[in-house]
């Protein structure tokens, strides 16, 4: 058991005390402007930062090279158990705030999923909102793709780590030789557009809190805010714009985005078949809503219905979940539609959730591939991204994963719908966690918040945000005997 457990161990006490790091950010902001979190925010500090590497050193000595195995019992670890010490200020700060509330807090925002229990987001400590907003950005490349960039100091391998936390079907394409400058590259672009999108949001009228806070949620498409009332809080065209920009371009292959900048050019992007899909998808959605609202009198305008499609599909779309308006009372078609393309919009690569693009292409071809061989047996039509044939086993790791997100939303649903959850919010809030989307339709639209769920649903939807955001496999692995057995 030592053998197999604790150099998981090790390496993970090693990513707690990394993590640790993040809580001097609100706990600076908080000395600096004596808010009343700075007891929490240092309880926090040296709780995490004890534990972590108090597990490292007791079990360092049992380190050796990660396997696949390892890989994924290390990630799902990490996942399940960062956003527990998060909660230590929340739970300091909130003495009325539960464990269970206060972990799914935490575990949205490492998600990504930007779903919140909170109210009275405007009169909080500011240090709440930036902690909330800085997991968010954090997770949205994943803690561990940054992890592994240190790795190799602890003379461990990071590119199980790797695969085991990036999301897409195909993960052995590599931007550079070795995984660390991999992890460097990526975040290194990650940061790069997260400056441009505050400085962006400061130009556009927020103010540097604002701007900092929104840029993180808004590259990492979790959909946090620090208003209430989202987006309508500022009412402006301009910010709006600058959100829809950023999350298109957070939208598309973060990969992409380092090819190009290192080729300056844009030839990658017109090379990226997920790219193309997902920028055409977005137009056509917009407009198509446009209109739609439009006949229904939603809007009295052409630029007035414009502007409130253009922001909130591609909020949804993008699994960002951000609000300029209650599109919960739309007609019901038009958002059902909205979280529907959260499903697949996204790109492989990028800080979306849901089964991502490449893998609704790969569906689509390899369908239309069985289609022309029912009537033309012989026919040999291989599946091609990029002019490539797509391995078999690709395809198949594609139909297993869409049984198991099938099988899932299902399931989950039907858990929520007998513990008392209406159906509309039962089906749309199962989809929006597993897509990391966030808000979701009726008692949980974007109007309104979870915090009226149980414990045991709360609980039901916090496993649903992380077997999202590890896209299924990474944590189901670990429910099959095979796993455990020698």
């Amino acid at each position: 058991m030592r053998n197999s457990f604790f150099p998981v161990v090790t390496v993970l006490g090693f990513a707690v005390a990394l993590f640790s790091v993040a809580f001097l950010v609100p706990l600076t902001y908080a000395f600096i402007t004596n808010e009343p979190t700075l007891e929490a925010f240092a309880t926090g500090f040296l709780i995490t930062f004890s534990v972590g590497v108090g597990s490292h050193l007791l079990t360092r000595r049992f380190k050796r090279e990660l396997q696949p195995r390892d890989g994924f019992l290390l990630v799902s670890m990490v996942w399940a158990g960062l956003p527990a010490f998060s909660t230590i200020p929340m739970t300091i700060f909130f003495p009325d705030l539960s464990f269970t509330d206060a972990y799914f807090e935490m575990v949205s925002a490492l998600t990504t999923t930007g779903a919140t229990v909170l109210t009275g987001l405007d009169d909080m400590p500011a240090s709440i909102n930036i902690w909330r907003s800085l997991l968010a950005w954090m997770g949205g490349m994943g803690i561990l793709v940054l992890a592994v960039a240190i790795l190799p100091l602890l003379g461990v391998g990071g590119s199980q780590v790797f695969k085991a936390e990036t999301p897409g079907p195909m993960k052995d394409s590599k931007l550079t030789p070795r995984i660390t400058e991999t992890a460097k590259s990526l975040y290194l672009v990650y940061f790069v557009l997260s400056l441009a999108c505050a400085i962006s949001y400061k130009l556009a009228g927020m103010t540097w809190l604002d701007a900092f806070m929104h840029s993180g949620t808004t590259m990492s498409l979790s959909g946090f805010s620090s208003h209430d009332a989202s987006y309508a809080y500022f009412d402006s065209a301009a910010v709006e714009m600058v959100a829809v920009t950023f999350m298109l371009i957070a939208g598309i292959n973060f990969s992409i985005h380092f090819l190009a900048w290192r080729g300056k050019s844009f030839r990658p992007y017109s090379n990226c078949p997920e790219a193309k899909w997902f920028l055409l998808l977005m137009f056509a959605a917009v407009l198509f809503i446009t209109v739609y609202l439009l006949a229904h009198q939603q809007y009295t305008t052409f630029s007035e219905a414009f502007r409130y499609s253009l922001f909130n599909v591609v909020s949804v779309a993008t699994t960002t979940g951000f609000a300029n308006t209650d599109y919960g009372q739309w007609p019901l078609f038009a958002p059902l539609l909205m979280i529907f393309l959260s499903i697949f919009a996204t790109a492989a690569g990028s800080t979306g959730g849901g089964i991502k693009m490449l893998r609704a292409v790969i569906l689509f071809q390899h369908a239309v591939g069985e289609l022309s061989r029912i009537l033309h047996p012989r026919a040999v039509n291989p599946v091609r991204i990029r002019g490539s044939a797509v391995n078999s086993q690709v395809i198949s790791g594609v139909l297993a994963f869409m049984l198991m997100y099938g099988m899932s939303i299902i399931l989950i649903t039907m858990i929520q719908m007998f513990t008392g959850l209406e159906p509309i919010a039962a089906l749309t809030g199962t989809i929006a966690m597993i897509n990391c989307l966030g808000p979701a339709l009726g008692e949980l639209g974007p109007a309104s918040n979870f915090a009226g769920l149980g414990d045991f649903q709360t609980w039901v939807y916090s496993f649903a945000m992380l077997l999202g955001r590890l896209e299924m496999f990474t944590i189901l692995v670990l429910f099959t005997p095979a796993f455990w057995r020698k």
